[in-house]
């Protein structure tokens, strides 16, 4: 199920994107110093307390189990991220959450790093195309692309 994001989740939303960003983005920014140094899942935890992200942010939950396994937030008709855990990948989660996200609030555009050609492959799939638009990660040398759907 789908639900919006509560406080006591946050720690599994944390969690959920420490391991995620560690395993995507490591290879291709190789710093670990930021990794495993500036990226904490209590620092995280704190950012996503916060109500102006926490109130944007939508997770999908597994009702049997009651586990978190995914989550995507949203600001506006952005997507502003889409996280779906390591070990829960691969079974429609992320899926399930970008259409909710397409259904609920119209999402049209997304930013991705345009390395991460598994995510611009997901995204494509889900009627989203890259567009001539990109500008640098915040203090890095690595492109962001510009998704949008029509």
């Amino acid at each position: 199920m789908i639900r919006k994001a509560k406080n006591s989740d946050v720690c599994r939303i944390a969690e959920i994107l420490v391991f995620d960003k560690r395993m995507k983005y490591r290879p291709i920014f190789q710093d670990d110093a930021f990794s495993f140094g500036n990226l904490q899942v209590q620092p995280v935890m704190e950012e996503y307390s916060a109500p102006e992200i926490l109130d944007n942010i939508w997770v999908y939950e597994d009702e049997e189990l009651g586990i978190v396994k995914g989550l995507i937030h949203v600001s506006g008709r952005q997507i502003v991220s889409l996280y779906v855990d390591y070990f829960f990948q691969g079974q429609g989660i992320g899926s399930k959450l970008i259409d909710f996200a397409k259904k609920e609030f119209d999402v049209n555009f997304l930013w991705t790093i345009k390395k991460n050609t598994d995510a611009i492959r997901f995204y494509k799939a889900h009627d989203f195309q890259v567009t001539g638009t990109r500008k640098y990660e915040e203090g890095t040398t690595v492109y962001l692309v510009m998704l949008k759907r029509e």
